[in-house]
């Protein structure tokens, strides 16, 4: 086994102690040889038990090492562990989800065979409890009226180059060439990161046929700060790459930035207003037709859940996105530098 590739696998966390666990564990059950895996998880100063319970781990499996990231944030834990990888291969691998064991092996061979610069699976998204509401998050988190043609989300047929892969795994050599992550990215690092490899003439790709299991948030709170912070870094993300990477990027910025005007314009202007409750009905069927797909397979309350989960999402998402694009065009990064302000964990 001493030919197969050495693979250092950063897992950052912060206040992880419900999914650490089930996320370790899953990893010390892949199918690649233990022997050829170091498992650096860099900890962003938890306050909820996690360290005790990676303390616990590095007691009992020792490719298993706690990392300090005073910072804090994702792209902070990434580079403290890219420092200290030892291995020809680094894959970063979130704390919210589980693996199954033929994970790791196939992204290393599909590093091997394609000779791209960034590989990942797609991403089965999973409720974070059995309540409606959290599984109507899920649900919309891997539909594509939730979250338009994201691939990594959504599934693919066959394998393809993407914008963006979740949880990529790295020849080691491609942040000597690329950089490593920008830490001013609190959210979204991923994304400039891999605009950057394309830029720069690399290839990300996405395997269909590799999957992980994501634990979704479980309240309309958390998934709207998720998606409001997702939305405000996505403009800093394309100014620094020169690019909006996707055109579903801009669809909810858009469609908030619609009804916003039409119901301001609509009080000088009655055709302005007539606009808005268009384009609102539009949207409102779209979220009705979705949901009695759903009421059929998963019951009346989920899809009323559902009902709600997706203004949320996509108001959310869009609002960040058009404070993150005032701040991009302006230089306005307030709050934002502090990392203390948002949680590392997806």
């Amino acid at each position: 086994m001493t030919d197969m590739p050495r693979v250092t696998v950063i897992v950052p966390c912060r206040n992880e102690a419900r999914y650490i666990g089930p996320c370790l564990d899953s990893i010390l059950a892949t199918a690649y040889p233990l022997d050829r895996l170091e498992i650096l998880v860099v900890d962003g100063q938890s306050t909820d038990g996690t360290r005790k319970i990676v303390s616990e781990y590095t007691e009992k499996h020792p490719c298993i090492r706690l990392m300090e990231n005073p910072r804090r944030v994702v792209p902070t834990a990434l580079n403290i562990g890219i420092q200290a990888a030892s291995g020809e291969i680094v894959a970063r691998m979130d704390a919210h989800v589980v693996y199954p064991p033929e994970y790791l092996p196939r992204l290393v061979l599909g590093l091997q065979e394609h000779g791209v610069d960034n590989i990942g699976g797609c991403m089965i998204t999973l409720p974070a409890d059995g309540t409606a509401t959290a599984q109507a998050i899920a649900i919309a988190l891997s539909h594509p009226f939730g979250v338009g043609n994201a691939r990594f989300r959504i599934g693919a047929r066959h394998a393809q180059l993407v914008d963006t892969v979740p949880f990529g795994c790295y020849p080691r050599d491609v942040f000597k060439r690329i950089g490593t992550f920008d830490e001013e990215m609190v959210r979204n690092q991923d994304d400039e990161f891999n605009n950057r490899i394309i830029r720069k003439g690399g290839r990300v790709m996405l395997l269909p046929d590799v999957v992980c299991y994501y634990y979704a948030r479980g309240s309309f709170a958390k998934l709207g700060r998720m998606f409001y912070q997702y939305g405000a870094f996505k403009p800093l993300a394309a100014r620094k790459s020169g690019r909006i990477a996707t055109f579903r990027q801009l669809i909810p910025a858009a469609f908030v930035a619609a009804l916003g005007a039409s119901l301001i314009g609509g009080v000088f202007w009655p055709r302005a207003a007539f606009a808005g409750a268009t384009i609102a009905t539009v949207y409102a069927a779209g979220v009705l037709a979705t949901a009695v797909s759903v009421a059929r397979t998963h019951g009346f309350r989920c899809a009323v859940a559902l009902a709600a989960v997706f203004p949320v999402l996509h108001a959310s998402y869009g609002v960040g996105f058009l404070r993150g694009l005032r701040d991009a065009v302006f230089g306005r990064r307030g709050r934002w530098r502090d990392p203390a302000v948002l949680p590392l964990s997806r």
